[in-house]
Order: structure tokens, then sequence, then C-alpha cells
């Protein structure tokens, strides 16, 4: 099974190399890990008798999962040498300067012989891997050097593979880790099945990540000011072409409102897309402002309709300019893109179908500051009630402002187990 496992990795980088001919992103996977080794080595100069950290995140979500032990690491141990690796170039890309990490690299396909040569020069003495990382080369290999390892705010369901009759191949793999620190207790009792008992409720470090980034964000933005004064304002951020079908439908039954857009990628064709879906409206982007003084967009950022934030970046610290929110990326499989950066500041939010996966999205329906919708009839719906009553706004509000603060402090207690108590 293990040799079986390996040919469908070397297949999927055959399949993305192929990929990279007609798509930006797999051709970044590809180039990426082109001469990975050399690249790695030259990370590693200086890198001495330094005891090394490393931190693998998929994407930039699990980046951000991370970084509030990050963070924490380097102020409390600034020997450490901190490496951080991502399988995927968004995040690679985003975070490839990350100031508080000694070095950021793409992570080598997971095959026998990448994984022991890159074990072999990095040489860890903690591995911590995030949410949903279960590379079986790797972890099994961590596991016969003794290198502890970890895995922060996973969540289990029962329609994962480690769960079905044919997964017992990839429930190897939890037995590799020194401790699975889980976000529920649902994911816990899955585990107990299993006879896995070395896991932590320790809750999502993505409660304390956004709670930080709500903290630092008190600098005005005079674009966003400009265009959201004097009115109600919706913040719709890390949107699929899915998600502005029907967003661009309800807008036009909330004449009053003014929309911030922004996408979930922001090149030359999603812009296209954005224009035509929302072609008929007045638009106004933010790349035009940027850099300019307010009195030479100021009036058309008032009459505008639609700000489409067209750059990347900045999205957590605009959720503080709407009265409440529209999360994308539910009209996919995928699933929605985060919540809480909107809950953090009392945006009550709407989202797509999909969100299943996301105890956060579950939690805040439950509560009622969250309502997933199927199409613009169902947006309407809800955003005219919202808007028809002050009081319910602020209930709302106070409902997810205090959801986050309930569910801080995963952090604490991961760095407490991880880092002092061995």
């Amino acid at each position: 099974m293990r040799y079986l496992y390996s040919i469908g990795i070397s297949v999927y980088y055959l399949a993305a190399a192929a990929a990279g001919l007609v798509n930006s992103k797999a051709r970044l996977f590809v180039s990426g890990r082109r001469k990975l080794f050399k690249t790695l080595a030259g990370r590693l100069e200086g890198h001495g008798d330094r005891e090394t950290v490393w931190f693998h995140c998929s994407s930039v979500g699990e980046f951000e999962q991370a970084r509030p032990l990050i963070e924490r690491l380097r102020k409390e141990s600034p020997d450490k040498f901190i490496l951080i690796t991502f399988f995927s170039p968004s995040g690679y890309v985003l975070r490839k300067d990350f100031e508080y990490a000694d070095a950021v690299m793409y992570l080598p396909m997971d095959t026998v012989r990448n994984v022991r040569r890159f074990l072999d020069m990095v040489r860890p003495a903690t591995a911590i891997f995030v949410k949903y990382e279960f590379w079986y080369n790797y972890l099994t290999e961590l596991k016969k050097r003794g290198v502890p390892t970890y895995i922060i705010s996973a969540i289990f369901r029962k329609n994962q593979i480690f769960f079905k009759w044919y997964g017992s191949f990839m429930r190897r793999v939890l037995r590799c880790y020194t401790m699975l620190f889980v976000q529920n207790e649902e994911s816990r009792r899955l585990l107990a099945r299993m006879g896995i008992d070395n896991v932590v409720i320790a809750g999502d470090t993505r409660f304390d990540r956004v709670l930080a980034i709500s903290r630092d964000n008190t600098a005005r933005n005079d674009i966003l000011d400009a265009f959201t004064v004097g009115r109600k304002t919706w913040v719709a951020g890390s949107t699929w072409e899915g998600d502005e079908q029907i967003i661009s439908r309800c807008l036009r039954r909330l004449p009053e409102c003014g929309l911030i857009l922004v996408p979930h990628e922001v090149g030359p064709s999603r812009m296209a897309c954005i224009r035509k879906e929302f072609d008929g409206y007045t638009m106004l982007f933010y790349s035009e402002c940027a850099g300019k003084d307010p009195a030479q967009y100021s009036r058309a950022a008032a009459e505008a309709d639609v700000l489409v934030v067209d750059c990347v970046g900045i999205l957590p610290k605009i959720y503080k300019y709407g009265s409440f929110a529209y999360v994308g990326g539910g009209f996919s499989s995928a699933g929605i893109h985060n919540i809480l950066e909107a809950a953090i500041y009392g945006c009550p939010v709407v989202f797509g179908p999909h969100y299943s996966k996301f105890q956060e999205a579950k939690d805040l329906i439950a509560l009622g500051g969250a309502v997933s919708v199927q199409d613009s009839d169902g947006l309407h719906d809800v955003l005219e009630r919202w808007l028809l009553s002050s009081e319910t706004l602020e209930r709302l509000s106070l409902i997810c402002t205090q959801y986050v603060e309930s569910h801080l402090g995963a952090s604490d207690k991961i760095v407490e187990y991880i880092f002092k108590n061995r």
C-alpha cells in the first residue's frame, strides 16, 4: 500500500506539471519545487546548532492557525530556528517573507527519498502540522527518528477516510503523532474509538489570531472611509463566481446599502468576470484610489454602489467597516472561508450551503449569529430582515463577538504543552 501511495504522489506531481501549461497556480506549484533542496541548503546557512522547530501548513488559512504559536515562540525563544513549509503556492507566495520565520519553503513531495533527504538536512527537534496535514512518509519517518510531532487545530468527522473500513492505511499516520490537539469533543470521541487517546481538546487557534488582528487594526483607511460614510455597508469577503452571482442579484433590491467586494483571487480574468457580473452598478476599484489624495476619489467613492478591493492581504482588516458580512466559498465543495475574521468585529455572517466541515459555522448558526443561504432570494430575505431592525443587528453583533471571546486560549494550551512541559 505504501508503494501505491508513493506512486500516487508522483502521479499528482506529474498532473500538476501538465496542468501548469494552462494554469498559473499549478505552474507555481511545480516551478517552486525545482532545485528545492539547493534552495533549502541556502536557507539553512547560518543555522549552526540552533534547535529547529518545523511548522507545516497547507496554505494561507492553516498558516493563520499556526501564526499565534510562531509569533509567541519567536518572542519567548528567539534562539530557535523556525522553518515554515507550505504545500500550496498561494500560501508560500503570500508568506515567503514572513518576518518571524528563519526560512520559508515549499514542502518537497511526500516520497520516501524526498522525506529522508529533507529530514537529514533540517534535523527538526519538533514538527508541528496544522489541521488536515496527514503525509504518510513524513509522519512515519518522523516517528522512526523519534522527533516529537504534533498536529494542531485538527478536526475529525466520521465521513473521513480514517473511519472507513478501507482506511487502515491512513489510520496508521494518526498513531505517528506525539499529541493531537483537536478542536472539539466529537473529534476526541472518534479518535478514542480507534484507541487513540493522546488527544487534547485545545480548540482552534484561529480565534486567538483574529483577536490579535482586530486589536492591531486601529488605523483608518481613507478609501474605505470615503465609501462607507453615511450608509450601511456589507463586506463580501473571499468570494468566488458562485457567490458573486447571488450577491449581484440581491444588491439590486438593497439600494440603501453599499457593497465592499473582496474576491478571493484578483487576477485579470477574475476582475473581468466581476465587471461583467456587476454590469449596471456603479463600481470603484481599490487600486484606482490607492496612493491618491482623498480629494481625488471621495466623490466617486460616495456615489459608487460597489467598491472592489482588487488587492490581497487586507481582508481581515476590512470587515470592521461592515454592518454585516457575506463570506465566500459556500457554493463549492471546498467550503466557506474564515468567518471568524468577520465575527470578531461583531458582523453577523451569511454564507452558502457548503459549511458542514466548519465547526464555527455550525455553532454560529445555532446561536443565530450566522445564516446559510441557497440563492439570492434567501440572501435578500436575511439582509432585509437585518436592515429593518437595528436592535436585531446589535443583538446578533453581540452574539458574534461573545462567541469568539468564549473560544480564546487554544494557543496558550498548545504552547504550554509542547514547549514548557517537556
